[in-house]
């Protein structure tokens, strides 16, 4: 009912309705009287001839979807899915298996509980990585820093030795939380009483580097 009254003023449909915006444009349909004639149609039938419509076998019917879904899915979105690792390839894999074998909305809820895991997953993963080379120091971000992190960086910071030359690499990173920035510059300050100089890589966006209090060097891009 709601499709028929929002297509007949020439709206968008109030629950997706794929099929019917894919064949729209296939048949070249540029304007909103394609949604008022579907609606017209549809609404037309269902007045008249309801009982030819309930002969329509529902195997067909999902014939048609999987056929619509299919060329809307083409297999370059498979590939470039899969380019972009497992933590993106799996969740969209399981999510289209499941609402085969279920429905809509629980292949949707399936592919997002599977896409959560991943995130959590990922986010138990260390956020920064150290490394040290005769002298040389590297502290590097390997995602956005938040006050949850503070403690990790805490550690990292504590590993440093007197004398070092430390890099602190934000180049992956688009944010860092204000208490991030204040453990750093806090390091910073007492560093100099350490004979340990700090450079600062800065962050895709270039709003960290500016407010911590050290020499900073270009975004590494590779």
């Amino acid at each position: 009912g709601g499709n028929i009254v929002s297509g007949l003023l020439g709206g968008l449909p109030v629950t997706s309705v794929i099929v019917r915006s894919s064949a729209n444009v296939d048949a070249g349909a540029e304007s909103k009287l394609s949604t008022m004639l579907h609606a017209t149609w549809l609404l037309l039938s269902v007045a008249l001839i309801p009982v030819v419509l309930n002969q329509i076998p529902l195997a067909a019917l999902a014939a048609v979807l999987i056929a619509t879904g299919y060329k809307l899915c083409k297999p370059k979105l498979f590939t470039e899915r899969y380019k972009q690792g497992w933590s993106q390839f799996i969740p969209f894999i399981v999510t289209i298996l499941a609402i085969l074998r279920t429905d809509l909305l629980i292949g949707i809820l399936v592919g997002l509980v599977v896409g959560f895991v991943f995130v959590v997953a990922r986010n138990f993963r260390p956020a920064l990585t150290y490394a040290y080379d005769d002298g040389d120091c590297l502290i590097r971000a390997r995602r956005n820093l938040y006050f949850i992190h503070k403690y990790e960086l805490q550690k990292s910071l504590a590993k440093v030795p007197d004398g070092a030359n430390l890099l602190i690499d934000l180049s992956s990173t688009s944010y860092v939380d204000l208490d991030n920035v204040d453990i750093i510059n806090a390091f910073i300050k007492g560093a100099d009483f350490r004979g340990i100089s700090v450079i600062v890589r800065g962050d895709i966006a270039e709003r960290t580097a500016p407010l911590i209090n050290a020499p900073s060097t270009g975004v590494r891009y590779a």
